[in-house]
């Protein structure tokens, strides 16, 4: 039987798995991402979540569909509470907001804490999401990003340090040694906005997205200029400017 469809945006989370994990998918939905996994032979097996049964039941029908009833289990659960710590050493959590994505990870914590590899796509409040990363002493070692129907889509793959026993420094030397050394919050601010690996190899689509985000801005501020003037219009285009000014900094690294 062929594999099932993906999309490019799930093929990219697809590729975040490590190979022969044991995988965690919450939030499966269709049951897409395990399936394809599993049929190509890329992990052992899979427990495949979701907090509701009519996505479970779903993605049940799916599996029996592609023969992958004894390689992957379904769970209902809110989140990795159905999930014990150890059983999984992948868990990937993509395709929904980062604040649901921050409750999962706080509530699901001690799985999270034992697991290899945690491959996250936030469909929004990305920085939020970051942000919780870097206090937590979790360290990114991969990050993609796809545009899809219109869309950019960022995802990353990270790792506790307590898992790994590496220091959870703030920015590794390799994402800033083309941002000068004398400014580390705003190097932090840059990783925090963009990612700290996708602008180290000067990523095509990162590259493409800050240029909209440039465009989008500088119509924004334009808007702004020619309203009456005022303290929340004042407020905004200082928002705006650095915004502006964090995409510069950024476009700088490919030489821009």
């Amino acid at each position: 039987m062929m594999l099932p469809a993906l999309s490019e945006r799930l093929l990219a989370v697809a590729s975040l798995v490590p190979e022969q994990s044991v995988l965690a998918d919450v939030g499966t939905d269709h049951g897409y991402v395990p399936v394809w996994l599993c049929k190509t032979g890329k992990i052992q097996s899979a427990i495949a979540t979701d907090i509701n049964r009519g996505p479970l039941k779903r993605a049940e029908e799916h599996i029996r569909q592609y023969g992958m009833e004894a390689r992957i289990q379904t769970r209902l659960s809110d989140g990795l509470k159905a999930v014990n710590p150890g059983e999984a050493d992948a868990v990937v959590i993509a395709g929904m907001g980062g604040g649901l994505i921050l409750h999962i990870l706080k509530e699901g914590e001690a799985v999270c804490r034992q697991a290899a590899a945690i491959v996250l796509q936030p469909q929004s409040e990305i920085v939020r999401v970051r942000e919780y990363l870097m206090s937590q002493g979790y360290v990114t070692d991969a990050e993609e990003m796809v545009w899809e129907d219109g869309k950019y889509y960022p995802m990353m793959r990270v790792h506790s340090a307590q898992k790994n026993g590496a220091s959870s420094g703030h920015i590794p030397d390799a994402a800033i040694r083309r941002i000068p050394e004398e400014n580390q919050a705003e190097t932090e601010r840059l990783m925090l906005r963009y990612g700290r690996l996708l602008p180290e190899r000067r990523d095509p689509v990162l590259f493409r997205y800050l240029e909209n985000e440039r465009d989008t801005y500088q119509n924004i501020l334009a808007q702004l200029n020619a309203q009456r003037e005022s303290e929340e219009i004042r407020r905004r285009m200082e928002e705006i400017d650095e915004v502006l000014r964090l995409n510069g900094a950024a476009r700088a690294l490919y030489g821009e």
